[in-house]
This record gives structure tokens, C-alpha cells and sequence, in this order.
């Protein structure tokens, strides 16, 4: 109300309906009373250049440029203007209210004396969003690629390298300024420095990739999240792409925004058929790829590479409360969400039908944790368990916390340094014979970190190592809130 408004009019009455809405056809003897009256009147049709009948020259609305920069919800709408302001507005048919904005008295007096609208054309599906870049100000920056007529989408994608490898959804303008509206953060902001290239990233940007990841536009505050998690400095994202090792981001969700958004915490957690799960990952690799250039065979120099390279992404099953949430542990108020990234490679399973202690259970997961990287390798590499259901329910009955499993599986995992020396075992690898007369455990401080997800059946976990924990050349697990 009061805003400055462009029309043909600065005193006077504004109508604005369509033929195909029957209030709109219901009150054309309004639009003729009005008309006759002092004030002028500009009737703008939604749908038919020739409606209404009662009118002798409505005005052609069909690109709706004038209901958009009306802003239009309803038809028919009434509009007062003075001084080339909006000063008042009836929405809907209301006799009272129509006599109010248009200050004449018995209008429709053989009509009912209200009646709702029908909804304005300008908030048909996905008119909202054309509408805005026709006419309004897009907030996107991104240069324009312009395809020939005949030239597929998808396929360009590929040609120009933007594909993980998978195909992607084109990043239309309309895609992309959709995927902007899940969040309030200004398209231009800039997140952080993207490796290797150290390119800026702007929120806009993780739009595009979003989008062609195949995100929906509520999952961008997770995303966003999940960018500037990578950036962080402990977390080595440029590490993890130069190394010759498996490693990619690992992504755990947690707090309100999991369920928000249909994560999958549960049966198949680690695997395919959630598009939450799936997509979120794959923006923030597309994000790495496309941004910053960390493209296969340049800076990622990964001998084997893992399938996370696509996308690794679910959420914590946080619906046993005998333990605090993994982002609770890590710093995160209660009831808020946040992104925790873990430089992970793939799945060991391990499974464990038997064990009915968490003593016993503690040293079957122990044993198989040994295998990362190598089995007479000690502190080189950081994991996360992701403990099932069934073997959490042995140490929750136990009374056991997360931080006594964690430790317990630390003792565990314990190994004489005499048998990881080089050549013990008749093995060449190893550790240096420095370690030889000493007891080391296999992950260093805080190296080893526990998260629950998975489905109710199944007497199994899921071991992911982590890279290069030792010195300055690994990743730290770092967690970020989702800020929105």
C-alpha cells in the first residue's frame, strides 16, 4: 500500500480480472457503473483482449506485465491511485469494500453481496519466476550460454565438462532463480575461495550446480551449508583432492532440517534412492568441480578413486535419544541443524551376529577398524563408524555413551608396536622401527568418530576410513550450522 506504481493512470480506478474467473464475469455490470462514474477507469484482462463486454476498451494483459507490477493474487482486484500511488485495494468481490475504494454508492445492487476470486494468472505454476525475469530485476550474474537451436542440453553438459560423469539438469535461468528462492542469502555473496583454483564462490553459484546436481530449492541452506563447510581450512578440500588416496567429503545432516527436507537416515542411509541424500552431495562435488576445477586426471589425482566422488550425503538417525546428536557432541545447540564433512573413502563393512556385550562388540568392530588403510598402520588415518541400530542397542543397554564406545574402541584397537615395524610378518609396509617396544592405538586423538544411521534388521555397521591423519597433510572433521 502506498508504493510508487508505474500506469497509464496516477488518479483513478484500476481493474483487473479474466473472462475465465466467474466473479470476474458475475460483476460486469460493476465495471460498467464504474465506469460511468467520475473517476477514470482502466480495466486490464488477464485472458482476452475483448473482456469484459461492458467496457469499451480494456486493456490486452495477457503477458501480465501490469498484474506482476501490480502485484496481483486475485481477480478480480479493485486499486485506488493518487498521486501515482496505490492508497487503497479490494480484493475479491465485497460490495462494501468495492464501494469503499471506489467511493460509489449501489454498485451491483441485483448481485450478491460478496463473492471470491479466483487466483491471478501471474501465480500459475512457474509463472512466478518467468514473470520476474521478464520484467523484473533477476538477481544473477552468471554469463549466459547460448545453444544452438538443435543442440541438446544434456549433452552440452558433457562437452563442456561440466558432468560428474552422470548427466545433469540444464541451469536455466528460470532453474536457477527457482533454487535461489530456498534461500534469503543474496545471490552475490561471496561463500569463500573454491580449490584448487581458489575461484570466488557467490551463493548464485551454488544455485547453478544445485540445480544441476538436481536439488530441490529447500535443500539450499543445507548445500550452502556444506560449501562452506568444505572451505573451512582444517578441512583440506584442497588436500583431498590432490591426494592419490580415495578420499571425498562425507556429508552427515543433522537437526530439524533432515526431516524437513525427506533425508534418509535409515535402511539404505549409505545408499541410493533419496534425492536429498543423493543431491546434496553431488551439488557440493559439482560446486568443487565446476567453481573451483577440481576435474579428474588435473588436480584429482586419485589413483582408484571411490563412488563417494559422486556423492556422500545421509542424514544421522537421531530418533533413539540415549545418545546426543553427532553436532550436539560437536558444539551445535539442541534443536538446531547443522552439516558435519568428514574426508572419507568407502564402506567396510562389518557385521557382527553375535555379540551380545559391548565388550565383545567393541573388540569385533575394533578388529576390522585395523584394516583402514593398512593393518600395520597406526594413527595414519581417522574413521567414522556408522553403527547400526541393532549393534547400537547393545551398548545403549549397557548404559555405554557414545564417548565410552568411542574409547573403548580406541583400547581396543590397540597393537603392539613390535608387529608394525617394518618387515614384521614378513610384510615390507609398516611403521618406522622407532615405534618398536611401544603400544599404539590406531587412530590419534579425537581420530575416531561414531554416527548412527541405518535400518532396524541387520546386526552390522558400516566403517568409513579418512585420510591422512597424521601432521599437516590430513582433514579434520569440521561442522558448520545450517544458518537458515
Amino acid at each position: 500500500m502506498g508504493a510508487q506504481v508505474s500506469t497509464p493512470i496516477s488518479d483513478g480506478l484500476i481493474v483487473v480480472a479474466k473472462r475465465d474467473c466467474p466473479t470476474c464475469t458475475l460483476i460486469e455490470p460493476v465495471y460498467r457503473q464504474l465506469a460511468d462514474g467520475p473517476a477514470e477507469l482502466l480495466v486490464y484482462s488477464q485472458d482476452d483482449p475483448a473482456f469484459p463486454d461492458a467496457i469499451a476498451q480494456p486493456i490486452d494483459d495477457r503477458e501480465l506485465e501490469a498484474s506482476w507490477r501490480l502485484d496481483i493474487e486475485t481477480v478480480p482486484t479493485l486499486i485506488r491511485m493518487a498521486g501515482g500511488r496505490e492508497v487503497a485495494r479490494a480484493i475479491g468481490w465485497h460490495r462494501g469494500e468495492w464501494e469503499e475504494v471506489s467511493g460509489q454508492a449501489a454498485l451491483g445492487p441485483a448481485l450478491p453481496e460478496a463473492q471470491p476470486g479466483c487466483g491471478s494468472r501471474t501465480y500459475d505454476p512457474g509463472m512466478e519466476e518467468v514473470l520476474e525475469l521478464r520484467y523484473g530485476e533477476a538477481p544473477m550474474a552468471a554469463r549466459r550460454i547460448e545453444l544452438g537451436g538443435y543442440e541438446d542440453p544434456v549433452e552440452s553438459a558433457y562437452e563442456r565438462g561440466w558432468s560428474d560423469g552422470l548427466p545433469v539438469v540444464p541451469p536455466t535461468e528460470i532453474r536457477v532463480l527457482r533454487m535461489l528462492k530456498g534461500t534469503k542469502r543474496d545471490p552475490g555473496e561471496v561463500l569463500g575461495l573454491v580449490p584448487p583454483n581458489l575461484a570466488e564462490c557467490t551463493v548464485e553459484k551454488v544455485a547453478i550446480n544445485a540445480v544441476m546436481a538436481g536439488c530441490k530449492p529447500e535443500y539450499m541452506p543445507v548445500v550452502l551449508a556444506a560449501v562452506e563447510a568444505a572451505l573451512i581450512p582444517d578441512f583440506c578440500m584442497h588436500g583431498l583432492l590432490c591426494t592419490t588416496y580415495f578420499s571425498a567429503p562425507v556429508l552427515i545432516v543433522n537437526g530439524p532440517v533432515a526431516q524437513a527436507i525427506g533425508m534418509n537416515s535409515r535402511e539404505n542411509a549409505l545408499g541410493q534412492g533419496n534425492r536429498a541424500n543423493a543431491t546434496i552431495g553431488r551439488a557440493l562435488q559439482l560446486v568443487i568441480r565446476n567453481v573451483g576445477g577440481g576435474v579428474p586426471g588435473g588436480i584429482d589425482r586419485a589413483t582408484l578413486g571411490t563412488p563417494g566422488k559422486y556423492t556422500f550425503c545421509f542424514a544421522e538417525d537421531e530418533s533413539n535419544s540415549c545418545w546426543t546428536p553427532l553436532a550436539v557432541e560437536r558444539g551445535i545447540a539442541p534443536g538446531r541443524s547443522a552439516v558435519t564433512l568428514f574426508g572419507g573413502d568407502g564402506v567396510l563393512g562389518c557385521f557382527d551376529q553375535k555379540s551380545r556385550t559391548p565388550e565383545s562388540l567393541t573388540a569385533s568392530l575394533a578388529m576390522a577398524m585395523n584394516a583402514i588403510g593398512h593393518p600395520k598402520k597406526a594413527q595414519a588415518h581417522d574413521a567414522l563408524l556408522v553403527i547400526s541400530p541393532e549393534h547400537l542397542r547393545t551398548f545403549a543397554n549397557a548404559g555405554w555413551s557414545r564417548k565410552d564406545v568411542r574409547a573403548a574402541l580406541d583400547r581396543a584397537s590397540e597393537r603392539p608396536g613390535d608387529d608394525l615395524v617394518y618387515g614384521a610378518g614378513g610384510i615390507a609396509e609398516g611403521m618406522p622401527e622407532s615405534v618398536a617396544g611401544q603400544r599404539l592405538q590406531k587412530f590419534r586423538p579425537d581420530g575416531l568418530n561414531i554416527v548412527r544411521a541405518g535400518g532396524e534388521a541387520g546386526m552390522m555397521s558400516a566403517i568409513i576410513g579418512g585420510w591422512a591423519a597424521t601432521g599437516d597433510k590430513g582433514s579434520q572433521m569440521v561442522t558448520k550450522e545450517v544458518g537458515e
